[in-house]
C-alpha cells in the first residue's frame, strides 16, 4: 500500500475523511443557526465526551457549517488561564470578528459602538496600557467595564450581536476542552449568552469538554440546562464503525474482506480514535486489496504498541508517583467508574487521605465523576494500559491532612 495515500488520520483534533455517527449533532446545530438567524431563540449547545470520541472533530465541523452559513466563527482552545489572559484572548477574538462583519471603512452607528465597548472591554484588563488591541478606539464609557467578567462579556456579546443582526449574520463561539475554563469565565459565557437570548440576537456559544461539563455549567449558572443542550457522543456502534473503516479506504479503491472488518470492530470497540488508529496500522502492512484478516491481526501489536507510547503514555507521564499509584489501584477494580473508599482500599488507606489526589487527577482531566463519589478514566481500555505500564502497584507514603 501507498503511505502517501494512506486515508486514515490518528491525530489530535484531525477530521478523518468521513465522519460517521455524528448526523444527530450536525443536523442540530443547523438548525440552531437557521432559528438564530430567522430572530428565533433555541437551545446553544455543549458535546460532552470522553477523549478520542470525535469532540473536536464535531466543533470543527460546526465552524465549517457556521462559515457557510456566513456566520463569523470565534474558535478557542480553552486552558487554565486567569481571568486577565482570558478577556486578552477574547477581546483579541471580538476585535477580529467585527472587522471580518464590517470592515472599518464601512463602519455603521452600530459597528462603531460595538468596536468602543470592545475597546472597553480590553482596557479594563491592563488600565496602564501595557497591552493592548492595537487600534485608535476610544472605549465606551459605562460599557464592558465594570472590573466583572460577567458583566463586560455581557455587554461585548450583546454589542457583537447587534452589529451581526444588522448585517443579516451571526457569530458563534466554539470553544473546546470547556472544563478547562474556571467557574468565573464559564459564569460569565452564561450569562452573556443568556442576555443575547433574551434580545434575541444571532449569538450563540457552542462548547465541547468531558462528562462533568453538564454539571460544572449547572453549578456555574442554575438556568443552564435550560440554556444549553447537552448531546453526549460515544463510541460507534457496529455499522457506523464498519462504515469509518471502510469507507475511506473505498475512495482509495481498497477493500476490506467482511471478517477484518469483524475483528478490527471487535478490538477497537467503534472508538473513533481507535478506529483511526488500527485503519491506519493496518493499511501500512497490507500488500493489496481486499485487506484480510490476517493483515488486521499482524497490525494488532503495531496498533497496540502506538497507543501505548503516545495516546496513553502522554497522560501517565504527566502523573505524579501517588497519582499513578491511584490510577494503577482504580485499574485493578476494572474499567468502570470506582467508588473512591474502594480505591483507597486497594491502596491501603483512607478515602480523606487520597481526596486530594483525586481531585488532582480530575482537574488534570484524567479523570471524571460519572456519579458523587465514583470517578473514572476519560479514555478507554486506560485501566489495561495501566495493568501493562505499571506492572507493581506501589503506593508513596501519604499523610492526613490536618483540618484547619
Amino acid at each position: 500500500m501507498d503511505s502517501v495515500l494512506n486515508p486514515y488520520t490518528p491525530n489530535a483534533g484531525a477530521s478523518p475523511d468521513i465522519i460517521v455517527g455524528r448526523d444527530d449533532q450536525t443536523k442540530a446545530f443547523e438548525v440552531l443557526l437557521r432559528r438564530l438567524s430567522r430572530g428565533r431563540t433555541h437551545q446553544s449547545m455543549i458535546v460532552t465526551g470522553l477523549r478520542g470520541v470525535g469532540k473536536t472533530v464535531l466543533l470543527n465541523e460546526f465552524g465549517e457549517i457556521a462559515r457557510g452559513e456566513r456566520w463569523e466563527v470565534l474558535e478557542l482552545e480553552a486552558s487554565k488561564h486567569d481571568d486577565t489572559r482570558f478577556r486578552q484572548t477574547m477581546a483579541s477574538l471580538f476585535k477580529a470578528a467585527l472587522l471580518r462583519l464590517s470592515p472599518r471603512a464601512k463602519w455603521t452607528d452600530h459597528a462603531r459602538r460595538a468596536a468602543a465597548v470592545v475597546t472597553s472591554f480590553a482596557v479594563s484588563v491592563d488600565q496602564q496600557g501595557t497591552w493592548s488591541l492595537a487600534w485608535d478606539v476610544a472605549p465606551e464609557d459605562g460599557f464592558a467595564d465594570h472590573n466583572d467578567l460577567s458583566l463586560d462579556l455581557t455587554d461585548v456579546l450583546v454589542a457583537i450581536g447587534e452589529l451581526a443582526k444588522e448585517r443579516e449574520r451571526g457569530v458563534a463561539i466554539l470553544i473546546d476542552e470547556v472544563q478547562f475554563l474556571s467557574t468565573r469565565q464559564l459564569e460569565a459565557l452564561i450569562q452573556a449568552v443568556h442576555k443575547t437570548v433574551q434580545r434575541k440576537l444571532p449569538v450563540t456559544f457552542v462548547g465541547a469538554g468531558l462528562p462533568q461539563i453538564a454539571k460544572l455549567a449547572g453549578d456555574a449558572k442554575s438556568y443552564a440546562e435550560r440554556l444549553f443542550q447537552f448531546p453526549k457522543i460515544d463510541s460507534l456502534d457496529e455499522a457506523e464503525a464498519s462504515e469509518a473503516l471502510r469507507e475511506p479506504a473505498a475512495a482509495e479503491g481498497v477493500q476490506f474482506e467482511e471478517e477484518a472488518v469483524q475483528l478490527a470492530v471487535e478490538i477497537t470497540k467503534g472508538y473513533p480514535y481507535f478506529i483511526q488508529e488500527l485503519g491506519y496500522q493496518v493499511w501500512e502492512i497490507a500488500d493489496q486489496s481486499p485487506i484480510t484478516q490476517l493483515d488486521v491481526e499482524t497490525a494488532r501489536e503495531g496498533y497496540e504498541a502506538k497507543l501505548d507510547a503516545s495516546f496513553f503514555r502522554v497522560r501517565l507521564d504527566r502523573a505524579t508517583p501517588l497519582q499513578t499509584a491511584y490510577m494503577r489501584a482504580m485499574a485493578e477494580l476494572g474499567p468502570d467508574a470506582q467508588k473512591a473508599a474502594d480505591v483507597a482500599r486497594i491502596m491501603g488507606r483512607e478515602s480523606s487521605q487520597l481526596g486530594p489526589t483525586r481531585a488532582e487527577l480530575i482537574d488534570m482531566g484524567l479523570l471524571y465523576t460519572p456519579e458523587h463519589g465514583y470517578a473514572a478514566f476519560t479514555v478507554p481500555d486506560f485501566d489495561k494500559f495501566m495493568l501493562r505500564a505499571v506492572p507493581t502497584l506501589t503506593v508513596p507514603e501519604v499523610r492526613k491532612r490536618k483540618k484547619t
